[in-house]
């Protein structure tokens, strides 16, 4: 928003770190297109989460080593990655079945919007030729028991990522519980936008100047 002075909150790591340390013990957890691929670096190797990549992974790791990638072992996004022990690779129908299937305990997407009724805007900023289609995003928004949003609290410009309705193209509707974003840490419930933390040196204040939508305090 224009005059308003954004804080640095917590880094793109230390929002993925922050996201990691939520996830409980023993959950089968698909990971999104960018941001929150980073959420498997910081799981230390003695917790059991089951890190799902809809291509075909059950049992992804964190990122490899600089010259240990294996060009063959990839996530959803092309990144490299590693496998856990005990991993599965299976086909992509099988994959998409365990996401249909709602066997996954939570995914972890990136957003453009989020409201304040749980609706995520994530695959398309409404400009023609920017992204072909929703993908499986969409699966996941509707497949996963729970789903967590990890994106910065505004746009480069400034404008307000949560919102109280989207004007972007929708990818999942009312499915929304939690956003993790380089400010706070916001739930959704059905009264709305409800903070329950905030980054280092970021008051409950400024995240609410910055939240397009009314934000209770928890």
């Amino acid at each position: 928003m224009e005059g308003t002075v954004m804080r640095r909150g917590w880094s793109r790591a230390e929002m993925a770190a922050r996201v990691a340390a939520d996830i409980p013990e023993g959950w089968v957890v698909n990971l999104g297109i960018g941001l929150p691929t980073q959420v498997a670096n910081h799981v230390p190797a003695e917790r059991e989460v089951i890190f799902h990549s809809e291509n075909g992974i059950l049992g992804m790791g964190p990122a490899p080593d600089e010259g240990a990638e294996d060009p063959f072992l990839i996530n959803a996004g092309k990144q490299p990655v590693t496998l856990r022990p005990g991993a599965s690779i299976v086909g992509q129908a099988d994959s998409f079945a365990i996401i249909r299937g709602r066997h996954l305990d939570l995914c972890v997407l990136g957003g453009y919007q989020v409201a304040a009724n749980g609706d995520l805007a994530n695959w398309s900023v409404g400009r023609k030729g920017v992204a072909p289609a929703v993908g499986g995003a969409m699966d996941l928004g509707a497949g996963a028991a729970r789903v967590w949003v990890l994106m910065e609290h505004c746009t480069r410009e400034g404008e307000p990522r949560l919102v109280e309705r989207c004007t972007y193209p929708l990818t999942a509707l009312g499915s929304i519980t939690r956003v993790y974003t380089d400010l706070a840490v916001i739930d959704i419930t059905p009264a709305g936008f409800v903070l329950r933390d905030a980054a280092p040196g970021v008051t409950p204040e400024q995240v609410r100047s910055l939240t397009a939508a009314p934000l209770a305090i928890g």
